[in-house]
């Protein structure tokens, strides 16, 4: 072979080759993600530690991302392997732990960055006619709250569950399966609830489609986990494009942040969160995110899928945390964001 040949036969060689081995590495992970499953934590305390960080490496003083200010930025660590996973997060008043839930239906109580406390684990219990859903099953990953009677509602991604709990998530009140979640894809199914003021629920599907390259969106009128509440109203949430839904919550103003996120071979992990007017929420509705802010490198980046909020005196803070999928080339990542006044 002439020596332009053997050039033209490495240039076509390396071309395929670079985007091939990426592909089989993307599909390696996977193949972890999928199969790499610690035993599910048990309760009681545990260590943890908090490890700061700064936003952007290469810009210490960085503080603006959008619309949010940067307020800080942890990496939480724990030798115990069954600890990560986490996919919802929920800050009760700067007096309170922080609350995460995790991939195999585990509640932990985290004390927050710089205060003194314990880490502490408990398992979610479900009513007698669903404990015979397995471990894979019990994929909670979303969380809502109502501060007043302090009972929880959690979703379950898998089994399509949505359960009412008592005050500390000792017992599980009420579990209900609705028929409009069934078609949802088993992975990418309920990923995002958020309790409205007036006692009306919310609940985005990751994966499951809807009108104008949405995803499918309920709308409760009372408590999902009820026997006696009707059938949702379903509609549309349009996310960023390019990215799936993973929490929503409450905003006040008629406002629901929804955190999105994506991956990449070239950008890796991305979030982008979105405001959502709810103005008009009837049957076929289509509700479209505006991002607000986006994190993705060189800015601090991995899996991000919970959101909380809370007022620190006149100040509104927005937590946001990532699931390490039990990987470690992943990170538990804890950030906190002021929120303007208006969105």
């Amino acid at each position: 072979m002439h020596k332009s040949g053997r050039w033209w036969f490495s240039g076509v060689y390396l071309k395929w080759l670079v985007p091939l081995t990426m592909l089989i590495a993307a599909f390696v992970a996977l193949v972890i993600i999928l199969f790499h499953s610690p035993p599910r934590m048990k309760a009681g305390p545990f260590p943890m530690r908090y490890e700061a960080l700064v936003l952007d490496a290469g810009n210490p003083g960085q503080t603006a991302v959008g619309k949010l200010h940067f307020l800080g930025a942890w990496t939480i660590h724990s030798p115990v392997e069954s600890f990560g996973g986490l996919s919802a997060l929920y800050a009760g008043g700067t007096e309170n732990p922080l609350i995460a839930l995790n991939d195999k239906g585990v509640a932990f109580r985290l004390p927050r960055p710089g205060v003194s406390g314990q880490a502490e684990a408990q398992v979610l219990p479900l009513l007698d006619a669903e404990n015979n859903i397995d471990d894979y099953s019990r994929d909670s990953e979303a969380l809502a709250f109502d501060a007043k009677s302090g009972k929880s509602w959690v979703g379950y991604e898998i089994s399509h569950h949505i359960c009412r709990y008592s005050v500390g998530f000792h017992t599980a009140e009420q579990c209900r399966q609705w028929p409009e979640m069934r078609k949802w894809p088993e992975g990418s199914s309920l990923e995002s609830m958020a309790r409205l003021p007036d006692g009306r629920f919310v609940a985005i599907a990751e994966g499951a489609p809807a009108a104008r390259e949405g995803r499918a969106m309920l709308l409760f009128s009372g408590d999902p986990s009820d026997k006696a509440t009707p059938r949702p109203l379903t509609m549309s949430y349009v996310p960023p494009t390019g990215y799936d839904p993973t929490d929503a919550l409450w905003v006040g103003d008629n406002e629901l942040l929804v955190l999105n996120r994506r991956v990449t071979l070239h950008d890796g992990f991305t979030a982008v969160i979105a405001l959502v007017r709810l103005d008009e929420m009837k049957e076929g509705a289509v509700l479209v995110g505006q991002a607000i802010a986006r994190l993705a490198p060189p800015l601090l980046a991995d899996n991000f899928e919970g959101l909380a909020l809370e007022e620190q005196g006149r100040q509104r803070i927005l937590w946001v945390i990532s699931d390490d999928n039990f990987m470690l080339f992943q990170r538990t990542l804890l950030l906190k964001f002021a929120l303007p006044e208006a969105l």
